[in-house]
């Protein structure tokens, strides 16, 4: 794709900041601004070498903007793009980084009118850290970016969101926006789950067991050191899929314990034996 004549970004926390990262090194945008909501991080972020400038708010930051990223909470998105709605230039495109993008697509749509362009976006890419801090420029080398656009989004606009993030290295897949939704309860929103509230459960047993765990719970229970209140946000706007998923899981957990009591080793071999060949066909990440 062609640089973009400016790119924004908008509350840049671990994504955000991996975005302008990327954006520079590929050379994806002329222009890198950026603006966050604490005076301290917009000065820090000044220092920067990977970003052009930081607006003191957020309509001075998209007033030139040919592509606007909302990289803030899934909770803070619609009030954010509310906000600069009126400062955005005529024909502009709004994308986003929320994991949740059923109600952020259509109330994101709706609040820009005909006067700009929202498209969601969710890269599947981040980690337990937060913070810009900790972005990197090989955040989104070959994971998938979902693009949710809607059946009335302008054909161009999306394009333009696609071809974005394939520039920032993603593999982009094309859905709506409920059916990522209810992939993501699924792939992502569960798996914190289990391992939140396996920890959880863990934490009321003998603390010192914690000092013996080995890899096999380390790997299982990494993303359980994710932020609570950001996953409570996330979990509150996808709650009825994840809710789907949840009793699934405990259909599948249920019988496995059926299984077990009753001594039914074939049933309980079967079970590990698909759960093992699900995992070999993961993709490689790089």
């Amino acid at each position: 794709m062609a640089a973009l004549a400016q790119l924004t970004i908008l509350a840049p926390g671990l994504l955000g900041g991996s975005v302008a990262r990327a954006a520079r090194e590929r050379h994806a945008a002329e222009r890198i601004v950026l603006w966050a909501r604490r005076p301290e991080a917009r000065q820090q972020l000044r220092e920067q070498p990977w970003c052009d400038d930081v607006a003191d708010t957020p309509e001075e930051a998209v007033r030139n903007a040919s592509l606007v990223v909302v990289a803030a909470p899934v909770d803070l998105i619609i009030p954010l793009t509310k906000q600069i709605a009126p400062s955005l230039p005529a024909g502009a495109i709004v994308t986003d980084v929320g994991s949740v993008k059923g109600d952020i697509a259509r109330l994101g749509g709706a609040a820009l009118a005909s006067r700009a362009h929202f498209i969601g976006a969710h890269p599947m890419a981040g980690s337990e850290k937060t913070g810009w801090e900790h972005g990197q420029a090989g955040l989104f080398n070959r994971r998938t970016c979902f693009v949710t656009p809607l059946p009335e989004s302008d054909p161009q606009a999306v394009e333009t969101v696609v071809s974005f993030w394939r520039a920032l290295g993603a593999e982009v897949v094309t859905v709506g926006a409920d059916e990522h939704d209810e992939i993501v309860a699924h792939i992502s929103h569960l798996p914190q789950v289990i391992a939140s509230t396996l920890c959880s459960f863990l934490a009321q047993k003998n603390s010192a067991w914690r000092n013996h765990a080995g890899g096999g719970l380390r790997d299982t229970t990494r993303i359980a050191g994710s932020d609570p209140q950001l996953w409570r946000s996330i979990l509150e706007q996808n709650r009825d899929e994840v809710l789907r998923a949840l009793r699934k899981y405990e259909d599948e957990l249920h019988q496995f314990q059926i299984a077990l009591a009753n001594r039914d080793y074939v049933d309980v071999v079967a079970r590990l034996e698909r759960g093992r060949a699900y995992r070999d066909q993961f993709r490689p990440l790089g």
